[in-house]
């Protein structure tokens, strides 16, 4: 294993309290650790910090997102390839403003460069709160779901980044005038085409709303055996919904078989809870139940991270919320017992509870949204970054709320390090994404906020004296399938160097309202190979693939070897 965690029964900040005696504990807690924001201890951090700069205006790109209170939550990106050259291309999320599609010109290893594309779809570019990327229709190109206030869509990928109105081609029934802040997509087994989930926040039409009126979710199954067009049948709504922000298809229990993650916000329901839902081939979804083992959790949830920290084989998950943040392990015990989903919080003995700013005065509750593990200074260890900002001007939680930039710890936990490392800014962060946008092997953030324009931090690498240096070696690897699934989303990959693994799944949601398609970052620490081996979502194991850090890795299935791919020197 990579690193161990601890498991000392440590009872969360906030859990099974009521709510208003939560939000006192929440700004008591906040008053009482005010001069140390690494509650794992005060252990020195001894790795690399990365170092970033803002550059979004020099990269050309302007853009934020707003509107009125139904564009308080959502505002995303999805980072794709939509030209075939590899570089991640950008689309955001615009609210009552036009989505837009930025195509990325950055030179390899150089400045951040980007050029709008206006002409991307002739579909509806309003009233969108956030996009996920994936491969609907298996023909190699990259779709977009769109979630709106309204009908939500479907562009289909026509190449050359440009994108149809494909909602009615896939018979995607209508789900008119929904409020929808998230999504997720998996290939169920003999399905041809993904299952796709549509989250829902408030019901806008209900009389009273927001206060009560959680919508249902909209589930979208394609039709057993139609391989020549993806055609899907009337809607199943997923009930009851608690106002959803974030979900993911998991597999939390290495069945091979992805249940329904869901984190839900209770500020306008007050009997929701955090929800997992079952779903089995042919069956029905329904939700897991007390008598299965899930604990009843309520938070103001707002997104979703998974990541399998200790390789263990059983994804952890980070929760943001208004407050502090949860990070769940999975009670090995228990499930081993009786295979329950029974979850511990270990947000606070490990330093990633992010439930306050960590610089600046103002001490009350953070508002967390956007969540994403990956390794950002290629030690070899995941690191968890979250974006903040208050919902709009709502007086008990903290109007200055800088992103956090969690780095994890050789000893364990995690330490913060967004101040020292460039990407403390004073803006309201809502969808964002950490992803390698010069191919330079060091991941750079991008952060959709609300009422301001794009932050993009570049990745100039660790600190070192008075200057900077490359971080740690890296690998990243790109899965190709033949026919359905192209890109394997529910394939693992397990990286080997020394006696350590590192292990990455593809998934399609979770985050807030953001996804990301393309090439899986693994940072090697000081290591130069590389034994890679991949689960393919249907279970069978790979060849062992021996690599060299510091290159781009594609793996097809069925062919005996890997292949490197070149990014194009920049000059040429």
């Amino acid at each position: 294993m990579s690193r161990q965690y601890h498991r000392r029964q440590t009872s969360p900040l906030t859990q099974n309290f009521p709510a208003h005696v939560q939000k006192f504990t929440v700004v008591f807690a906040a008053i009482i650790t005010c001069c140390n924001s690494n509650a794992a201890g005060t252990t020195p951090f001894s790795g690399d910090i990365p170092v970033f700069t803002e550059q979004a205006l020099e990269a050309g790109i302007i853009h934020s997102y707003d509107g009125p209170w139904e564009y308080f939550v959502g505002g995303g990106v999805a980072v794709l390839d939509c030209n075939g050259d590899r570089k991640p291309d950008l689309f955001f999320a615009g609210g009552e403003s036009p989505a837009k599609l930025y195509i990325n010109q950055s030179d390899t290893g150089g400045e951040l460069k980007f050029t709008e594309n206006p002409g991307y779809s002739n579909a509806v570019q309003k009233s969108v709160t956030g996009a996920y990327p994936l491969d609907i229709d298996n023909d190699g190109l990259m779709d977009l779901a769109l979630l709106r206030v309204g009908r939500n869509r479907l562009l289909r990928g026509l190449g050359d980044c440009k994108f149809d109105h494909a909602s009615e081609e896939l018979k995607l029934p209508a789900a008119q005038n929904q409020w929808t802040t998230a999504f997720s997509a998996t290939f169920e087994p003999g399905l041809p085409y993904p299952t796709l989930v549509f989250g829902n926040y408030v019901n806008r039409r209900a009389p009273g709303s927001p206060w009560g009126t959680c919508a249902d979710h909209q589930l979208y199954r394609p039709v057993r055996g139609n391989k020549s067009n993806a055609i899907y049948p009337d809607s199943l709504s997923l009930s009851p919904g608690y106002c959803t922000l974030s979900m993911l298809f998991t597999d939390w229990n290495r069945s091979g078989r992805a249940s329904l993650r869901v984190t839900n916000d209770r500020q306008y329901h007050r009997g929701g809870e955090e929800q997992l839902w079952h779903f089995n081939e042919g069956a029905q979804p329904r939700l897991y139940t007390r008598n299965e083992g899930w604990k009843k959790l309520v938070i103001w949830g707002m997104g979703i991270a998974s990541a399998d920290l200790n390789a263990d084989g059983y994804p952890e998950y980070a929760l943001t919320s208004m407050g502090d943040t949860k990070l769940q392990h999975l009670e090995f015990d228990a499930f081993e017992e009786s295979g329950w989903p029974q979850y511990r919080d270990m947000a606070y003995e490990n330093g990633a509870t992010a439930h306050r700013p960590y610089t600046g005065d103002d001490l009350k509750p953070s508002t967390g949204w956007h969540a994403e593990f990956d390794d950002l200074n290629n030690d070899g260890l995941l690191d968890l970054f979250i974006t903040k900002g208050n919902v709009e001007q709502m007086p008990d939680f903290a109007s200055t709320d800088p992103d956090n930039l969690l780095l994890g710890k050789h000893s364990g936990g995690f330490h913060e390090a967004g101040d020292v490392s460039g990407i403390a800014l004073p803006t309201r962060g809502r969808g964002g994404a950490v992803a390698d946008l010069n191919h330079d092997g060091q991941l750079d953030i991008v952060v959709v906020n609300r009422s301001s324009n794009i932050s993009l931090f570049r990745n100039r690498g660790a600190r070192y004296l008075d200057r900077t240096r490359p971080s740690g070696n890296w690998l990243q690897i790109e899965l190709q399938q033949d026919s359905i699934n192209r890109n394997a989303i529910g394939a693992t990959i397990n990286v080997k160097s020394g006696n350590t693994t590192r292990t990455r799944t593809i998934e399609v949601g979770g985050g807030h309202a953001s996804g990301a398609s393309g090439f899986i970052h693994i940072g090697l620490g000081v290591a130069e190979r590389a034994t890679v081996r991949v689960r393919w979502p249907d279970g069978q194991w790979s060849a062992s693939y021996r690599a060299f850090a510091n290159n781009f890795l594609l793996i097809k299935r069925r062919q005996p070897e890997a292949s490197y791919w070149y990014p194009v020197p920049a000059g040429e």
